[in-house]
């Protein structure tokens, strides 16, 4: 699975080890990381790189940034973890912090962004019985095609792989018309969407996609829960994607980057009348809500404010999406993103050009990832600079080069 070939001899041991002793679920680019600041990555070998992947948004505030790190060693020093069976003395400061940063009435804390999205699918389930008297094991809910919320079981039902759970109906992706179909079905209880499906390879929506969706499902007295796990805490240029058109979710999701980086944070956010759905004992998590987390996510956050994080990624996402077009390369065929959260469509005979591309990009010292095969995404941390982002713009022009 893994390629050994021409890797310096540190390099092909780690790889060598994790080809013998891991599970192969992944297929990662050949590169061994040790060492990650700012922007950059370093390699087992010294190497540095940019990264244009940014743990898939976990690391918008950029790798072991200096006030998180100082708020999680502060913390990790005195108490890491109690379960939800005790109290801790951070988990009611964090609760304030974030609802009312977000605007919501309650926040249920969990670690992963998967969790976070089951949580939400249950939440939506209990409301809709509940409160919408919905039929028993009838409630609906409505998803896209080509989303990307987990991998769990569960999750994985509503993808566009074959179903595994029922209760799910997928509709097309920017399609208010499909979505206006789907909601006359007196059983559906949700609409669960992306505001850019990040995965799929950056599809944006068309303006005034998600307004509308919020409208219909406001009108169908439908739950609206936006996944911004991905596309929120500043990575479109705004701080949910979703403020793009004044969008106000239901239900939010957020994970990745509100952990800064440096440790599994995940929250789902709404309004008591669908949070209190949910009583003691039918949900919950033994991480969720633990000091540690709770200490960095506040730290995180503040972090994107204080260093203007949604400004700079409004700006330097401008400047690479400009850039990219201004190479008028043929093998780019779109170029597509909202703030920094960007990808390139490849235009090329060969099947694994995106893929060959990469490769050429960690030679030149700039990391990405290909998804769905023609597609790369470019996603810096936020706090790069303009100088930064035309450096990289010269890395991408001369790697293309390898798929003349």
């Amino acid at each position: 699975m893994h390629s050994t070939i021409n890797l310096p001899g540190r390099s092909a041991y780690v790889l060598e080890l994790e080809e013998k002793y891991g599970a192969h679920n992944y297929h990662p680019i050949p590169v061994v990381l040790a060492k990650g600041e700012g922007v950059f990555l370093w390699d087992v070998e010294g190497r540095r790189y940019y990264d244009f992947l940014s743990g898939y948004s976990a690391v918008n505030q950029g790798h072991c940034h200096p006030v998180i790190l100082k708020a999680f060693i502060e913390q990790a020093q005195k108490l890491t973890l109690t379960s939800r069976a005790f109290h801790n003395d951070q988990l009611g400061e964090y609760t304030r912090f974030i609802t009312k940063w977000f605007g919501y009435d309650k926040v249920l804390p969990m670690n992963t962004g998967v969790e976070a999205v089951e949580t939400a699918i249950k939440l939506c389930r209990k409301w809709a019985y509940e409160v919408r008297n919905i039929p028993a094991n009838k409630a609906t809910i409505v998803v896209c095609e080509g989303n990307f919320h987990g991998r769990t079981t569960g999750v994985i039902s509503f993808s566009s792989d074959p179903l595994y759970l029922p209760g799910f109906e997928v509709i097309p992706y920017n399609d208010i018309p499909a979505l206006a179909r789907a909601l006359e079905n007196k059983n559906v209880a949700g609409f669960l969407v992306e505001p850019i499906q990040g995965e799929a390879g950056v599809v944006v929506p068309d303006d005034g996609y998600l307004s509308k969706a919020k409208q219909l499902c406001e009108e169908s007295n439908v739950i609206f829960m936006a996944d911004e796990i991905q596309t929120g805490l500043a990575r479109t240029g705004k701080m949910l994607a979703c403020d793009h058109e004044n969008v106000r979710p239901d239900i939010l999701l957020l994970g990745k980057a509100l952990g800064g980086g440096l440790i599994p944070v995940s929250a789902v956010l709404a309004d008591d009348e669908i949070m209190l759905t949910i009583k003691p004992g039918e949900h919950g998590s033994t991480f969720g809500g633990n000091p540690l987390a709770c200490t960095t996510a506040m730290a995180a956050l503040q972090v994107l404010k204080d260093e203007k994080m949604m400004d700079n990624a409004e700006q330097m996402g401008q400047l690479l999406r400009t850039g990219l077009k201004d190479l008028q390369s043929k093998h780019i065929g779109l170029v597509r993103g909202k703030g920094l959260l960007n990808a390139i469509v490849i235009n090329h005979l060969n099947g694994e050009a995106a893929w060959d591309l990469c490769l050429q990009l960690k030679d030149n010292g700039l990391l990405a990832k290909p998804t769905h095969g023609d597609k790369i995404r470019f996603a810096p941390p936020l706090i790069i600079t303009s100088e930064q982002v035309i450096e990289c713009i010269a890395i991408i022009r001369n790697s293309l080069v390898c798929l003349d």
